[in-house]
């Protein structure tokens, strides 16, 4: 939303006030000046009552969604600790195979070794 800034100067004031007071006379200026504030005070009760009542209906779908987003935060958060969980489990058995490996291997060159120097 853009704001827009009017510069008026004392000049431009005097101007407006000086044509008011020629249009409609200098016993009308306080009425219409009443029946302005009157307007723009009923003009901004009823912003604020429209904002009230676009934030009493958005809280219930705000509160939804954010009961949501929390609730699929838990699953992914579930989801990767499982993820971790298997990751861990499959760097033990690869570590245990490969210490298996080695030490077959090992046995094996020794069992060659010795059959050859026999």
């Amino acid at each position: 939303m853009t704001n827009y800034i009017l510069f008026v100067s004392g000049g431009e004031i005097v101007l407006v006030m000086l044509l008011a007071l020629l249009f409609f006379g200098a016993k009308a200026i306080p009425d219409i000046a009443k029946t302005v504030g009157k307007g723009m005070a009923e003009f901004k009760k009823a912003s604020n009552e429209i904002q009230r009542e676009l934030n009493d209906y958005t809280s219930d779908i705000k509160k939804d969604i954010n009961e949501v987003s929390e609730t699929v935060k838990k699953e992914t958060d579930g989801i990767k600790s499982g993820m971790n969980d298997v990751s861990s489990s499959v760097s033990n058995g690869m570590n245990d195979v490969t210490s298996s490996v080695s030490r077959e291997t090992t046995e094996i060159k020794k069992d060659i070794s010795d059959t050859y120097q026999d």
